[in-house]
């Protein structure tokens, strides 16, 4: 049925037991829809971008006019003729397509530890990347805790660090204006009672024994060096460099002195440059783009450890000011990491349970045990409060005691 719209077109049609619409003639597309019952609502006929027919409901009636409904019909269609359609919902940004799109991209720029951050996030939260982040909440998270502790008894520390990796990013959201609050804010971090701060540090035997295997690993490369060239020599080919008299056989050793002579992290011992050293006052720089708390700090030289970095000064070919101390014999660049070497040395000290970390351990436990203060100890790990260097304070009992019998 197409006619002229009119108030009193509207106010006389009757229901026919059977929904149909009344067009109007004088714009293409504006419709009244009639009900079964006789309801009467105004509309809008039209066609998607796809092809599809679709209806667009302006409203009762009863509470439009008829020169209100068709301005409105008139609105709405004219955004249709642009190539938009005010009634498709806006489309949400989901939790998948903001972390590929928005969050990767800045954190893997702005944070050193962005690449775990971003593993972390799609290592456990895979199964709501296709949620807006509007829709997220709470108990999505406590259902996922419930699970992974019950199908991997996984730690409750562990469990809060993952889920602040999500929390943090949808807060970074938020801080930016993509969405008006976060959804975890009312998220309860899990009491880490099975998550006591561990502490390991070597024995005086474990010591011994690592510096055994050093030395013995050192002599092995070197008598394996010198067994290669003899071989190359008897069939007349061109030998390789031999080490020296008082050098060592390649980075692990002096690594290892440093890293337990200093407590640096290994990322940061592996990011050193020359130019980080001064022999003169016996201290190395962390760089604040290189540590963990983006804060520059110094670390004193004990005599081992200046000694062991000026023996390795004289023997590396790249001495310059920007040169890595550490460079990879592969590569000539930085080293990722040295695992391999590592644990196979560890197995030859028989040592367990020691991670390359503990070796910082290691260098506070030392300090702490010798009576060295914990504010000292904290500048020399280059922590930005004393909350983490607390952890070694029950390795000084007698400091306590000390202070009680000042009562007496």
């Amino acid at each position: 049925m197409q006619v002229k719209l009119t108030q009193s077109v509207v106010n006389n049609t009757k229901p026919s037991g059977k929904l149909f619409w009344v067009r109007d003639m004088l714009l293409k597309g504006f419709v009244m829809s009639v009900s079964y019952g006789g309801k009467k609502t105004y509309c809008v006929d039209y066609k998607r971008g796809n092809g599809k027919r679709a209806t667009y409901k302006i409203g009762d009636a009863n509470l439009y006019t008829v020169a209100e409904a068709r301005e409105a019909a008139r609105e709405f269609l004219s955004y249709v003729e642009r190539g938009e359609d005010p009634s498709e919902p806006e489309e949400k940004i989901t939790l998948g397509s903001f972390l590929k799109d928005i969050y990767e991209p800045w954190v893997m720029e702005n944070r050193k530890t962005g690449k775990d951050t971003v593993t972390t996030i799609r290592t456990n939260f895979g199964h709501l990347f296709d949620t807006p982040l509007e829709a997220l909440n709470v108990a999505q998270i406590e259902q996922w805790r419930t699970k992974k502790k019950k199908d991997k008894d996984v730690k409750a520390s562990s469990l809060n660090r993952m889920a602040t990796a999500l929390t943090s990013a949808v807060n970074w959201a938020v801080k930016r204006g993509i969405i008006e609050v976060n959804p975890f804010a009312r998220l309860e971090t899990l009491p880490e009672r099975d998550s006591v701060q561990k502490v390991r540090y070597l024995t005086e035997d474990e010591r011994a024994r690592l510096i055994a295997a050093l030395d013995k690993r050192e002599k092995e490369i070197r008598e394996g060096r010198d067994s290669h060239n003899k071989w190359l020599r008897a069939r007349g080919l061109e030998t390789v460099e031999p080490i020296g008299d008082g050098e060592f056989a390649d980075y692990l050793k002096p690594i290892v002195i440093l890293s337990l002579s200093t407590g640096i992290r290994r990322n940061s011992i592996l990011s050193l440059e020359w130019r980080d050293v001064n022999f003169a006052d016996r201290t190395v720089m962390v760089r604040a783009a290189t540590s963990k708390a983006d804060k520059q700090y110094y670390v004193s030289l004990n005599k081992l450890a200046s000694g062991t970095l000026s023996a390795w000064q004289k023997q590396s070919k790249h001495t310059a000011s920007g040169s890595l101390i550490f460079p990879s014999p592969k590569t000539g660049k930085k080293m990722e990491s040295c695992v391999h070497s590592w644990e196979t040395l560890l197995k030859k000290a028989d040592i367990q349970d020691f991670r390359w970390h503990d070796m910082r351990h290691d260098f506070a436990s030392q300090l702490v045990m010798k009576g060295i203060d914990l504010n000292t100890v904290r500048e020399l790990l280059g922590h930005a409060d004393l909350k983490m260097t607390l952890r070694y304070a029950h390795l000084a009992p007698e400091n306590k005691l000390r202070a009680v019998e000042m009562l007496d």
